[in-house]
């Protein structure tokens, strides 16, 4: 049976590193409060088959389609450095347009200037940076009241 309110629910793709358990934990928690807000989210370590060496190509292209059809991108930011894959899939977010949403809850600086808490290319490309769950919540909410 389709379920014809998930056409009516805004859509978003959940970006992030995936690769021990506490990543994916830590993902999947995040995918959580985003579908606790009425969103349908597309999470790439769930929504893909297992990764082989013969499929590379067709987890790549559904990730770049999840993009496509997102309304809204939430990109967990966390680590000494962002993970490549998800500042590839903030960048053509931000090519197509797409409301995103950095996650950095890391406490660690990266930079001499407070201001910049990820790099420039990736804090100039997301519409809010934010530094908790508690925050990402309340950008959620805010996207959907201005919706």
């Amino acid at each position: 049976m389709i379920d014809t309110d998930m056409n009516d629910k805004p859509y978003a793709y959940i970006a992030g590193p995936l690769f021990d358990e506490g990543e994916r934990w830590f993902i999947e928690k995040v995918d959580r409060l985003v579908a606790d807000n009425g969103f349908q989210t597309f999470l790439p370590h769930r929504d893909n088959p297992p990764k082989t060496h013969d499929n590379v190509r067709e987890i790549f292209l559904n990730d770049k389609g999840g993009i496509d059809r997102c309304d809204v991108v939430v990109a967990n930011l966390n680590g000494i450095t962002t993970d490549d894959g998800t500042a590839w899939e903030m960048g053509y977010a931000y090519a197509l347009g797409k409301y995103t949403i950095g996650l950095h809850t890391d406490w660690r600086a990266r930079f001499p200037s407070p201001d910049e808490v990820v790099n420039l290319m990736m804090q100039c490309s997301m519409d809010v940076l934010v530094r908790s769950l508690d925050e990402l919540d309340a950008a959620l909410k805010n996207w959907l009241a201005k919706r």
